[in-house]
């Protein structure tokens, strides 16, 4: 019964497209040609068809040569004494559908309070 469908004129032959499982028990529902969807799976499968997936790039942070290190000033001691003595800062990058962003909060090492925050929204930090 299995051959029968998958070779007919009026099921998997006739969809053209890139269609996965899904898409493909559906177009069949509409031709009234009624399977489960582990049926269409193994059909696909036997006639080595799959959907056409985007990979996901994988991150990589190398953007050419890396130059020297900076001078450690604070010697990882992060308390000052009086206020605007020691300033910190760093880049945190936030992936949302409206784009990258990038966040560069200003801390005082007195009493860790923002005193400034930059927020840049674009490919690289510096954009």
């Amino acid at each position: 019964m299995l051959m029968r469908v998958a070779s007919s004129p009026k099921s998997l032959n006739s969809i053209t497209g890139c269609y996965g499982y899904r898409r493909i028990h559906a177009a069949l529902g509409r031709l009234e040609v009624f399977l489960s969807e582990k049926v269409v799976r193994r059909l696909m499968k036997q006639k080595g068809l799959a959907a056409a997936t985007t990979r996901r790039r994988r991150y990589g942070s190398y953007r050419g040569e890396i130059g020297p290190a900076p001078e450690n000033l604070t010697n990882r001691d992060f308390c000052a004494a009086a206020p605007n003595e020691k300033w910190l800062t760093d880049i945190t990058e936030f992936q949302i559908p409206a784009g990258k962003f990038y966040l560069s909060p200003l801390i005082d090492c007195f009493d860790g309070l923002v005193v400034s925050w930059s927020i840049v929204r674009g490919r690289t930090p510096n954009s």
